[in-house]
């Protein structure tokens, strides 16, 4: 897999808009094939790399991808876990290329349908059975998932509290917090018989993407099984042995992604009861503190002058240019909204009709995190 993300990273740093965008969703979907122990094939990887130079769309390489299982006359004893990972893969590629996203609980189940399709017959279907499962990083024992027939009203329940929250005062520490809470959340529920983890993986880039962040890089990639572990964690107490529930980990892969530090992310400081010499190691890692960095943070003055003028309001263009005392609209589109709706931190109030007649602009909660952390 290392000389595949080294080709993936080829094209994210020297390729066009589109084949960065097609790389990056190629290598995250590939890479959260991980948390459940899945290699993709060689073919698949050469589909790949023929979609993201265009030569192909991405239904043409799903379709290729089944034909190629479906026309081999010999299969081997690895075909069936490369099969479900060649096909899942492409299917997360089509979903994260897809800009729509339904923020309740039938979007979520859909994303699972949808990267499941042809793969699980219950692809998109709840589980009518409670589960279990022993965890490595648990030393064997498992987190406590939901019963099954409270699995429909818990996803309802949690993301209806996430859609009414208020993020407007968050700090960027605490955004971070709360956006651990939340998917840690979800992901315990565990609504399907297989494929928890990366349903979840790929809901949640899609609502950080829905709040403006832009995700698009290889931590879900390549620390995809350190994301299912931290989730582990952040869900697992055991009162008699002293160990609870604990957010840090997955705060630390949240914080990379979202602010581009560089927390250091291994899996065994995971481990309850770690070794001695793990526990001397893990110590002093968890005592550093992380610093917001590059990604929430913007030298474009217009880009900020613009957040700090709307503010926690909504607001006309002809309202934003009163307040910042500026006259040339073409200037303030090119100069000042349109930059500041590329780097994410500025939304519209009707994005599906950006001609609108009472089209308004307000801050993502990117942008209102910017606007905090900037009033320090």
């Amino acid at each position: 897999m290392d000389e595949l993300y080294i080709n993936f990273d080829e094209y994210i740093r020297q390729g066009e808009p589109g084949r960065r965008e097609a790389a990056y969703a190629w290598s995250t979907a590939i890479g959260l094939q991980a948390v459940d122990g899945l290699k993709t094939s060689e073919y698949l990887q050469e589909t790949a790399r023929r979609h993201i130079e265009g030569d192909i769309t991405i239904d043409e390489a799903r379709q290729l991808i089944k034909t190629y299982y479906e026309n081999k006359s010999v299969r081997t004893a690895d075909d069936d876990e490369r099969e479900e990972a060649d096909r899942v893969s492409a299917n997360i590629v089509k979903v994260l290329s897809h800009p729509t996203f339904a923020f309740n609980a039938n979007g979520y189940i859909s994303v699972h349908r949808r990267i499941f399709e042809g793969v699980f017959k219950h692809a998109g279907q709840l589980r009518k059975y409670d589960i279990t499962k022993r965890e490595w990083v648990l030393r064997g024992d498992t987190v406590s998932y939901l019963n099954w027939e409270d699995l429909r009203r818990a996803i309802d329940y949690d993301i209806k509290q996430e859609k009414d929250f208020d993020h407007t005062n968050l700090s960027p520490d605490d955004f971070v917090r709360h956006l651990c809470q939340f998917v840690s959340g979800l992901w315990q529920i565990h609504p399907f018989r297989e494929g928890n983890t990366r349903t979840t993986a790929v809901f949640t880039i899609q609502y950080l993407r829905s709040l403006g962040f832009n995700v698009d890089n290889d931590l879900f990639a390549k620390h995809s099984w350190y994301f299912r572990n931290a989730l582990v964690r952040a869900n697992y107490s055991n009162y008699q042995k002293k160990i609870f529930r604990d957010t840090s980990f997955l705060e630390m892969f949240f914080r990379n992604l979202l602010f581009g530090e560089n927390n250091e992310l291994r899996n065994r400081y995971m481990v309850i009861n770690p070794l001695e010499d793990w526990k001397v190691e893990q110590d002093k890692y968890r005592t550093s503190t992380g610093q917001v960095q590059d990604k929430l943070h913007t030298d474009n003055v217009n880009i900020l002058s613009t957040v700090k003028a709307i503010g926690n309001k909504q607001m006309s263009v002809r309202e934003m240019m009163e307040a910042l005392a500026l006259r040339g609209r073409d200037n303030f589109l090119s100069q000042y909204l349109s930059p500041a709706i590329a780097e994410g931190f500025v939304t519209l109030l009707y994005p599906d009709k950006p001609h609108h007649p009472r089209q308004k602009y307000l801050l993502t909660v990117k942008g209102t995190l910017l606007l905090n952390h900037s009033e320090r």
